[in-house]
């Protein structure tokens, strides 16, 4: 009845891999990963998004701003808006939505 997963933890780092980890009708968890120097391209989330970044070092870009965001850190944006991500080192992070 629990199962425990290891799939976030044994991802790979290959450019970009995005993944659902939890999908509800109440809400999903997506797991990214972006190898070094690579860009999640500029698109938007059909939802208000929650991003928690697991390891590595980020750059969210929105509304012509960029935010620099590590391990651990927490970061909130709202539906609709479009974004983009660069990775400065190996990351993983979470979208809440």
């Amino acid at each position: 009845m629990y199962e425990i997963s290891n799939q976030i933890k044994d991802r790979k780092y290959d450019k970009l891999q995005v993944e659902i980890v939890v999908e509800t009708p109440n809400y999903d968890i997506l797991s990214i990963s972006l190898a070094k120097d690579t860009t999640f391209p500029n698109h938007s989330s059909p939802t208000d998004a929650q991003l928690i970044v697991l390891e590595g070092d980020i750059e969210f870009h929105i509304n012509g701003e960029a935010y620099h965001l590590q391990k651990h850190q927490h970061f909130s944006f709202p539906k609709h808006t479009e974004h983009w991500v660069k990775s400065n080192v190996d990351s993983k992070f979470l979208i809440v939505r």
